[in-house]
């Protein structure tokens, strides 16, 4: 049984339909890369599944129960944690005290504080420091960490690389990679399609709301994941298509 199912969802913003019949599966220990343009509704799909917007149709199953109309912060008890778009820390509060926010709306677990420093070396010498004053990569290092302290089954992280420099995306990848090799259950979107064929299991690409190409690791080239980046049709081998 898939840990997370995914079954013709429809999501909107009013009048604007920003996922059309998106159907999809993350297994256990999977890390799934879903890629596509700006607008082609991958933070909604996220967000929908946080319980952070309501579908207008389809379903929603986390670990074999139907969670569509579930509360969003019943989902984290449940096991669903969201690092979103822009980190959104609470910026005059601590590295530390954000986690420990976090930790009281989660699950108990594994993961605390030391746990968090350790897969975050970098987070160490500023867990006292306020989240606005930290550097980009210091921030979605705490975002993530947030996240995590939620101990959940499947973690969801949205545009990981945003506006940080190589450096900083080195750094948190790095992090992350150690994460994807224990086990965890990671669904991704990432702008960087590099990076994104690297670390994932099996990819998806969306446009305009729909999947129109899903294929696992190695059953894909580049140049047919950035044609159906594109909406340009291309020969696309052995990958898995969707239309």
């Amino acid at each position: 049984m898939s840990l997370l199912e995914v079954d013709q969802l429809d999501v909107r913003h009013g009048l604007l339909q920003a996922v059309r019949g998106v159907s999809f599966s993350v297994e256990k220990g999977e890390t799934l890369a879903l890629v596509g343009a700006n607008g082609a509704g991958k933070t909604t799909l996220l967000r929908a599944i946080a319980g952070a917007h309501k579908p207008a149709g389809g379903r929603i199953v986390f670990n074999g129960s139907d969670i569509t109309a579930i509360a969003a912060h019943k989902r984290v008890s449940r096991g669903i944690a969201l690092a979103p778009e822009g980190r959104k820390l609470f910026s005059r509060m601590s590295v530390e005290e954000n986690l420990i926010l976090a930790r009281a709306a989660g699950r108990p677990g594994a993961w605390d504080i030391d746990a968090v420093m350790d897969a975050f070396p970098n987070l160490e010498e500023r867990r006292k420091a306020k989240a606005g004053a930290l550097s980009g990569g210091e921030q979605q290092a705490t975002a993530i960490g947030r996240a995590l302290m939620t101990n959940p089954e499947l973690l969801m992280l949205d545009e990981v690389s945003l506006g940080l420099s190589p450096l900083a995306v080195d750094r948190v990848y790095g992090s992350l990679q150690r994460l994807m090799s224990s086990g965890a259950t990671i669904l991704l979107v990432e702008q960087d399609l590099r990076r994104a064929m690297h670390v994932a299991d099996r990819l998806i690409c969306m446009l305009e709301g729909r999947i129109v190409l899903e294929a696992k690791k190695g059953n894909v080239s580049r140049e047919e994941i950035t044609a159906a980046y594109f909406g340009v049709r291309a020969d696309r081998g052995k990958a898995g298509t969707h239309t």
